[in-house]
């Protein structure tokens, strides 16, 4: 494996600080002005003074000019399992009708469902290499993959396999999630139970402590449903995570503080009490401001997390319904003009906070042991990557060490 030493780079180190971030130490970016920093072996061996570097013929130098280096965009929430399009239904939306009354008539959820269901293992494995080879070019290199459009104890395997597949020859790291209450299916009146008492024992047999996740909403599972759902999960062994509020407060976040789940999704309905029970738990929200870009101009009140001490991260929410991209650095700018979070905080969302929802403590920062993950920007100032609308500002990719992907620069031409 190749060393690599960055020179003359402005690092954003993220490694000051408890982790998840909290509250005021969220936009603590570490930034050092100029370093040099050395990777061997797959990780971050050393960070220099500018020119104290090694310079020997075994090294790879990367000069950076004054670009911002820092830790690769974690992706913490994700539905890039999945065919099909959703277009159609996208102009509907645009015609007057709502997300819920599409779901309503077997559309939405249910759409890429019958897609899923249609294709074989093999074709959902391809397509879900295809989804995770755009996230990379844009500087994601760890990506949470949630199932959720099977349903069937068939189809789901079938999805969380598909994944497993695609992650072995993939560049980077996807860590799975079974999303096992996600729509509920219409035309079997015992599902829920079903999915508790068949297809969650079948998934753990097959991928024990897989994290497991619940949509619990208004058309979906209920609060009763989706907390036995994460009560089975946790006996079974494994972490839960949940969407919630996305559209209505159902009151789910509470149970979800009190379960102790990794995570609560979206938020965009949450109360200002229920954001600050949040803030005072273990529980990270996780904001999904891609949504309200697409959907319906709704965002989950971030700054209010942050400011009562919480801990908070962002993710892209990819999936061909709400949230059809796969770039963090569109996740940052939405974050940062709907959701209240500065470009510091945005970032450190993006990367160490994200980590800590996945369970990752080896990524995310810059610091000596860490996964050498990191991006270089083709900016000079970090808070670029907020200001910026559109486009991609990645000039290179190292993921575990390697290099993936570079773009050529003005000093290359």
């Amino acid at each position: 494996m190749a060393r690599i030493l960055f020179t003359h780079a402005r690092v954003l180190t993220l490694a000051k600080g408890p982790r998840p971030r909290r509250g005021k130490d969220l936009g603590e970016l570490g930034v050092i002005a100029s370093a040099d920093v050395l990777v061997e072996n797959g990780v971050v061996s050393h960070v220099f003074a500018p020119g104290a570097g090694p310079t020997d013929p075994g090294v790879h130098v990367v000069e950076a000019a004054g670009r911002v280096l820092m830790p690769a965009f974690i992706d913490c929430h994700t539905h890039a399992c999945w065919t099909g399009s959703r277009i159609d239904e996208w102009e509907q939306k645009l015609a007057g009708a709502t997300y819920l009354d599409i779901l309503a008539k077997g559309g939405g959820i249910m759409s890429t469902v019958r897609a899923v269901r249609g294709v074989s293992q093999m074709q959902l494995r391809d397509q879900t290499l295809a989804h995770l080879h755009d996230f990379i070019l844009q500087g994601t290199t760890t990506v949470e993959v949630k199932s959720g459009y099977g349903l069937s104890t068939e189809h789901e395997l079938k999805m969380l396999r598909a994944t497993r597949e695609a992650a072995k020859v993939w560049a980077g790291t996807v860590v799975q999630t079974a999303l096992l209450g996600h729509a509920v299916e219409p035309d079997d009146p015992r599902f829920v139970e079903r999915v508790i008492s068949e297809t969650l024992p079948a998934v753990v047999r097959e991928f024990p402590h897989i994290p497991v996740d619940v949509f619990c909403e208004a058309s979906s599972w209920s609060v009763d449903d989706a907390a036995a759902l994460l009560k089975a999960a946790m006996a079974a062994g494994c972490p839960v995570r949940a969407h919630a509020d996305q559209f209505n407060s159902l009151g789910f976040v509470r149970q979800c503080i009190e379960l102790g789940a990794r995570s609560v999704d979206h938020l965009e309905a949450s109360t200002p009490e229920d954001l600050r029970a949040l803030a005072a738990s273990r529980t990270i929200g996780v904001g999904l401001p891609v949504c309200g870009m697409h959907l319906d101009g709704r965002y989950p009140n971030l700054k209010a997390v942050v400011e009562a001490g919480g801990a908070v991260a962002i993710a892209t929410n990819s999936n061909p319904g709400s949230a059809p991209t796969s770039s963090m650095p569109m996740a940052i700018a939405a974050a940062v003009r709907h959701c209240g979070l500065s470009a510091a905080q945005a970032i450190a969302a993006a990367t160490v906070n994200a980590a800590a929802v996945l369970g990752l403590p080896d990524r995310g920062v810059i610091a000596h042991g860490a996964r050498a993950d990191l991006i270089l920007l083709r900016h000079k100032d970090e808070r670029a990557l907020a200001y910026e609308l559109g486009g991609n500002p990645v000039d290179l990719v190292v993921c575990g060490g390697r290099v993936f992907t570079t773009k050529p620069t003005p000093s290359d031409m």
